[in-house]
């Protein structure tokens, strides 16, 4: 985020951090600042949110068990990830991160199912 310049990030596990705010995940200050939203644009929720795309989400751990140093930095792994990623195409993206706990998304949810597997 800081690298981007970004103020606001998110997890799928609920974890939103707001820079201009905190520098952690608090729910409490996030639902204070999509209220303050509502109340400056004079929308509900569900209008503030219905320009909001969803992209549905399969998340997949990984053990990584060929050896020492950075799972990512490995071959076979970013083999395999440019392949999901060029069986995806357009239509979805592939995060990963040592902790395990990435998705894959995609609008299509066959193609997520067969990438998150391979």
């Amino acid at each position: 985020m800081q690298e981007k310049g970004w103020r606001i990030g998110a997890e799928n596990s609920g974890h939103v951090i707001l820079l201009d705010k905190t520098t952690t995940g608090d729910g409490i200050v996030a639902g204070l600042q999509v209220l303050a939203a509502m109340a400056r644009n004079h929308m509900s929720l569900h209008d503030l949110c219905s320009g909001m795309k969803m992209f549905p989400q399969i998340l997949v751990n990984v053990r990584y068990t060929a050896g020492s140093g950075d799972p990512l930095e490995h071959e076979s792994v970013k083999a395999v990830t440019a392949e999901v990623e060029a069986a995806l195409g357009n239509r979805g993206r592939v995060l990963l991160r040592k902790s395990g706990t990435e998705t894959v998304n995609s609008r299509d949810g066959g193609r997520r199912r067969r990438s998150a597997g391979d």
